[in-house]
């Protein structure tokens, strides 16, 4: 067990992930994002998030497989809500914290989460089986991975741990060579619906700029963590990301971030940060200082699809939740997470709750499928 990413050479990280040219195909899964978030004291001990890393190696001392892990005090940052769980075992004479949460801290981002190179899954029964052990000596009630992969889950889940399933939304790039092209997809009201957004959302001279790598400066971070701190602010009260953490991505990543800033002259008003995988887009976080009708959708949604366009990227994923997202070309994707629990009869509950909620997912997205803006035919396939 590592307690800390820093105590994990970064190539030995960055190779048990899916990657080219040693870099992690999913930027989350890279060395230097969970070094930033321990090192600027977002996910530390201190925020109930103290890391807790299990590494595995083989007879030779070589690195087989990694699993990120942290012992938590709490379900906030997560995005698979498990409050529930927690109120129910406490109300009956339980302790549902500590518990041990494999995830990439704050990120509602589908991928591996239990880093296998070589697919053994007798490595993975392993890493599981060590998440167990640790689970008890550390008196965790639980463990958690959240938004891995539908076939790591299932592959989880045949260990005996449970399957649960949400909904995101997800824009699927097919091929187009313009935002028009899109939009043609697209039934005429839907069409025109957006249009008007996007022209309102850049009225009266609002202009939208795309910053990555060594266009990154500092000050563009300061406006933009004035933007985040409003959002985070009005949603959740204290944001979970602090200044220093977009310093040290900056330092370490920026060549994997894209910030898309709307400025009013020379005055930056709003922005949102992405980060670029091997064949997607991911919108994070997002705010402004000032409320411009559409600005949001533009920032987040329509400049995302449009960069995904020019660099022919294949999807935009741009976070968790949102039903709003459909009307804007967003599909629904399902998203998958797997649970251990120790004790017998909250297993149980909690099998047979998660056993009617996957019925209730899967009977929402038939609903919302039929009320996707393509025209008949044209709809993309999750």
């Amino acid at each position: 067990m590592h307690p800390s990413t820093a105590s994990i050479p970064a190539e030995v990280w960055n190779n048990l992930a899916p990657s080219h040219d040693g870099k992690p195909d999913n930027p989350f899964l890279d060395h230097a994002f969970f070094l930033a978030l321990e090192q600027s004291g977002c996910a530390n001990g201190r925020t109930g998030w103290q890391p807790q890393h299990i590494l595995l190696s083989d007879e030779n001392d070589t690195p087989v497989g990694l699993m990120p892990l942290f012992l938590k005090s709490h379900s906030m940052g997560e995005y698979v809500f498990d409050h529930g769980w927690a109120n129910a075992f406490q109300e009956a004479g339980g302790s549902y914290y500590p518990k041990l949460q494999c995830s990439v801290p704050f990120t509602p981002v589908t991928a591996p989460k239990l880093l296998v190179p070589s697919g053994d899954a007798e490595v993975t029964v392993a890493l599981l089986s060590a998440a167990q052990q640790l689970a008890g000596q550390r008196h965790a009630s639980s463990v958690h991975a959240t938004f891995v992969p539908a076939d790591q889950a299932d592959e989880i889940t045949a260990d005996g741990w449970l399957h649960r399933v949400d909904t995101q939304f997800h824009w699927h790039n097919e091929g187009f060579a313009t935002f028009d092209d899109f939009l043609e997809t697209l039934s005429s009201r839907k069409r025109k619906t957006i249009r008007r957004e996007r022209r309102d959302a850049l009225a009266d001279g609002i202009t939208v700029k795309w910053l990555t790598g060594s266009d990154l400066q500092e000050h563009h971070w300061d406006a933009f963590y004035d933007f985040y701190e409003d959002t985070g602010a009005r949603k959740w009260g204290t944001p979970y990301l602090n200044r220093e953490f977009f310093s040290r991505l900056n330092e370490t990543m920026a060549d994997r971030i894209v910030l898309m800033l709307a400025y009013d002259g020379a005055e930056p008003i709003a922005g949102a940060i992405n980060f670029v995988g091997n064949d997607r887009i991911y919108g994070r976080n997002w705010g402004c200082t000032r409320d411009v009708p559409f600005l949001h959708f533009e920032l987040c949604y329509y400049q995302a699809i449009d960069y995904a366009i020019a660099h022919k990227l294949a999807v935009v994923e741009a976070g968790a939740q949102g039903e709003h997202k459909l009307a804007r070309g967003y599909a629904p994707a399902t998203t998958h997470s797997v649970h251990w629990i120790a004790h017998p009869g909250l297993r149980k509950a909690v099998s047979d709750f998660l056993n009617r909620e996957r019925n209730a997912v899967a009977h929402e997205q038939a609903l919302l499928d039929q009320f996707t803006p393509f025209r008949k035919g044209e709809r993309t396939d999750r």
